[in-house]
């Protein structure tokens, strides 16, 4: 049948992979330093009118994340994120591995505000018998599939630098994000609100691959890179997809496609009744099902991830829709699970 387990299940988008074809035989520098990452850089620095900003490839998200932090960060201090957020759920105690501790707070729509933020400095009393909170991470689209506001985000902002805060927006699925129905930011828009923030591409059509954009330099951020073991030997095979991917808007062309699909999904699930705990307008939706509804579809061979279970009869799960997802697949899904 079809997966709906996650956006990265397929390869890259054929323009990515012809791109890497076309170069393959071509000699460059390594570490980044071609000139493909450097056009990719520029491109970047345009797309996102931000002439001064460094901008730096890395592998995936949790590597991104990683460095970014532990970049950041003096070893007695600690970020800030909501519980659902991927660095306190998803990367193995990454940061903690770092000596930064992840400080909670509890957002049922998988977005941090100024009182939740807040919430978390009041926890913490600014002397050296506790850790100081002094990044904001937050996500696009968030771990549940929502989206930040140009009102919310400015919002964090202004709370960031009421209290000295560092403000990383996590873009792993910012294609998704920048593409949603009710969206109303874009990428200069991101450049200016947030001290760094990430243009996913592992997640968007790329093979691999993230491209950090600090808009804050750090000048040394490439020996932290270094030391993570986030310099690609390779790295002008980045450079080449971020180019491939940005260079005539196929990375967002995608992400709407992405984005339409799941909303299919969503729509056509509503309709027969299934309840979803979070509205979503991104390519991750959770709707609630029966059990039993649950195991029939899997017998079908249709793939997807438990989120949480609801009650002894109940789960919520996740379904993701990507850039190759085919309506067909939609529709069949839908057809299947009208019948359960």
């Amino acid at each position: 049948m079809y997966s709906f387990r996650n956006d990265y299940s397929e390869g890259a988008h054929p323009k990515v992979l012809q791109a890497l074809v076309d170069t393959d035989l071509e000699q460059t520098c390594g570490y980044g330093l071609d000139p493909y990452c450097l056009a990719a850089a520029d491109l970047i620095r345009d797309l996102c009118a931000a002439p001064e900003a460094d901008v730096h490839f890395l592998v995936g998200g949790t590597q991104t994340n990683l460095v970014t932090i532990a970049a950041t960060l003096e070893p007695y201090e600690a970020v800030i994120a909501a519980q659902t957020g991927h660095v306190n759920t998803h990367e193995t105690g990454a940061i903690e591995c770092t000596g930064h501790k992840v400080c909670t707070a509890v957002a049922p729509d998988g977005k941090l505000t100024p009182a939740l933020v807040e919430d978390v400095l009041a926890g913490h009393n600014g002397t050296e018998h506790m850790v100081l909170p002094r990044l904001v991470y937050i996500s696009d689209t968030t771990e549940v599939g929502t989206i930040y506001t140009r009102k919310e985000l400015e919002a964090l902002r202004r709370c960031c630098d009421d209290h000295g805060l560092f403000l990383f927006l996590d873009g792993a699925r910012l294609g998704s994000a920048l593409t949603a129905q009710g969206n109303d930011l874009d990428l200069p828009a991101l450049a200016a609100l947030t001290d760094a923030f990430y243009i996913g591409g592992t997640k968007n059509g790329a093979l691999f691959g993230e491209a950090l954009v600090l808009t804050k330099p750090n000048a040394h951020f490439r020996w932290y890179m270094k030391q993570r073991g986030a310099i690609l030997a390779k790295g002008r095979l980045l450079g080449v997809q971020f180019q491939a991917l940005l260079e005539d808007g196929l990375y967002f062309d995608i992400a709407r496609h992405a984005n339409a699909m799941a909303i299919k999904l969503r729509d056509g699930i509503a309709a027969m009744g299934y309840p979803f705990p979070v509205v979503s307008p991104s390519n991750q939706q959770f709707p609630v099902l029966p059990n039993e509804t649950i195991r029939k579809l899997q017998d079908m061979s249709y793939g997807f991830e438990s989120d949480h279970p609801v009650d002894p009869d109940h789960t919520c799960i996740r379904l993701v829709t990507s850039w190759s997802t085919p309506e067909n697949a939609v529709e069949d899904f839908l057809q299947d699970l009208s019948k359960c």
